[in-house]
């Protein structure tokens, strides 16, 4: 049997997957990704909303402007979801500023949010990973020893091979064999309700739209409610129908329903599903993490989803290349499960507070009556709209505020994403920072010489980066404070996880 040698192999090729990848590579460790889908599939478009943070990672590896302007949609295009009785029908309220669309410009970070379908995230992707992607195989099964991982993969034809990696990391998914391999078990509930995805081609139909751009038409018609978008400016487009069962779906009827007209539809695919609020119950084994959905499943409302996941993707990566690269212990890649576990509970609760009221929540009668009745109601189902989705479309906290503070590689009162600010006309702060650790701040202290000597003897690279009578500040490479001013003695030897 054909056996292959690699410091990291990641098992399974979807955004988290090639998200590690990709991070692997910013620090030159070289990886394999095992991926059974030979081709991106165009007709499921998953996750479509890439977080400002996530924006801001695409920047770091210089992928930011490859994907906007590849994107249907420019951020420009709408921040807006609008709540309506159908499609064509009558409006009920709108909010603004959703997503982080209305970043672009704003201190807050170096990048907006961006509108655009999983596939085309996936390409993007898939193209700066390049070889090191190996398609048509799937991880069958691994086995764990001292010195370091093998890994059997399979292939469509019944081919099989042996990898032996020094580390892996699985973005397997749901049904991840690496979660299996470590006695990694999911913890957590599935909602009760289902619900029926479907893309769909209509030519003409957002012609007729009468609220104009909208990155989300919320349909709160109680017959059938859900949620209508678009792919493109073109003819394609997504919705979501809330409360369907497969089996009982009639997809033409459903999109001629959420519409609110008997239009000309054409059904491109369809993706029954239901919501999950699973946890693993652990991240990792020595020489095995587990990152993504193969780690965490959260609701879609909030399009916390990937993102969260291209999160693990840095931490991981970031870690695992400083131990291959020799500048950090094998102890750093313990804090990984610390990290980031307790970040994937927040987000399962902030997107399952979100799902506590959708469409068929927020649904009333009497706004499908007569004009008067709809004018009656409006007012109280457009407060209820404002107070209970707010949080699920404002959630900058969450994406752009969590912390790592009181992780065991900070130093205390410390752990937050660098605070962004832009030096001149384009240029951000972030663009400075090195791949490895960043020393920001009046370099002409006693205390940067103290650091930058520390990062001499531990090997360490280190970016300086000078900003005269300005607090100094330790940046990990993936942008949050390791340490912040007081007594810089060994504030980068517990960054890497020495032991003290």
């Amino acid at each position: 049997m054909e056996r292959r040698q690699v410091p990291v192999l990641v098992a399974g090729g979807g955004p988290v997957g090639l998200a590690t990848a990709v991070e692997l590579a910013h620090h030159g460790i070289e990886c394999l990704v095992v991926e059974p889908r030979e081709t991106v599939s165009w007709l499921r478009p998953r996750a479509k909303t890439t977080s400002a943070r996530s924006m801001e990672i695409l920047r770091r590896w210089g992928l930011a402007e490859t994907l906007r302007s590849r994107a249907p949609l420019a951020v420009a295009w709408s921040d807006e979801a609008v709540f309506a009785t159908s499609l064509l029908g009558r409006e009920i309220t709108r909010i603004d500023r959703c997503f982080g669309l209305d970043l672009v410009g704003s201190d807050l970070a170096a990048e907006p949010g961006q509108q655009v379908p999983q596939p085309l995230v996936e390409e993007v992707l898939r193209e700066a990973v390049g070889d090191a992607l190996l398609t048509g195989w799937q991880v069958t099964g691994l086995e764990e020893d001292a010195d370091g991982v093998t890994v059997r993969i399979a292939a469509t034809d019944g081919a099989e091979r042996e990898v032996r990696a020094q580390y892996v990391v699985g973005c397997d998914g749901s049904r991840s064999v690496t979660r299996d391999a470590i006695g990694s078990r999911y913890e957590g509930r599935q909602d009760a309700r289902p619900n029926f995805n479907i893309v769909f081609r209509a030519p003409d139909l957002a012609d007729r739209v009468p609220h104009g751009p909208a990155v989300h038409y919320w349909v709160l018609n109680p017959a059938q409610p859900g949620i209508v978008g678009r792919l493109d400016l073109k003819d394609t487009w997504w919705c979501i129908a809330q409360g369907v069962r497969a089996e009982d779906a009639d997809p033409v009827r459903l999109v001629r329903n959420l519409a609110g007209a008997d239009i000309d539809v054409e059904i491109l695919a369809t993706d029954p599903w239901t919501a999950r609020m699973l946890l693993a119950d652990r991240y990792a084994s020595r020489r095995v993490f587990l990152a993504g959905d193969a780690a965490h499943q959260n609701p879609p409302y909030g399009g916390h989803g990937f993102n969260t996941g291209v999160g693990d993707a840095v931490n991981i990566g970031w870690k695992l290349a400083a131990v291959l690269r020799g500048w950090a212990p094998e102890a750093l890649l313990a804090t990984y499960e610390s990290e980031r576990r307790p970040i994937a509970a927040d987000t399962i609760e902030a997107a399952a507070a979100n799902m506590a009221t959708l469409a068929p929540e927020l649904a009333d009668p009497a706004l499908m009556g007569t004009d008067e009745e709809f004018a009656k109601v409006r007012p109280a189902v457009a407060e209820a709209i404002r107070r209970t989705k707010d949080s699920e479309f404002h959630s900058l906290d969450l994406v752009l505020g969590y912390t790592y503070t009181g992780s065991p590689i900070v130093a205390s009162g410390t752990g937050e994403r660098l605070p962004h600010r832009w030096l001149a006309p384009g240029e951000s702060l972030y663009d400075r920072l090195g791949r490895a650790f960043s020393l920001v701040g009046d370099l002409g202290s006693p205390q940067a010489a103290s650091l930058v000597a520390q990062a001499r003897e531990l090997g360490v690279p280190l970016e300086e980066v000078d900003l005269p009578g300005e607090p100094l500040t330790l940046v990990r490479p993936d942008q949050h404070v390791a340490w912040r001013g007081g007594d810089p003695e060994g504030a980068l030897r517990l960054a890497l996880g020495h032991l003290r």
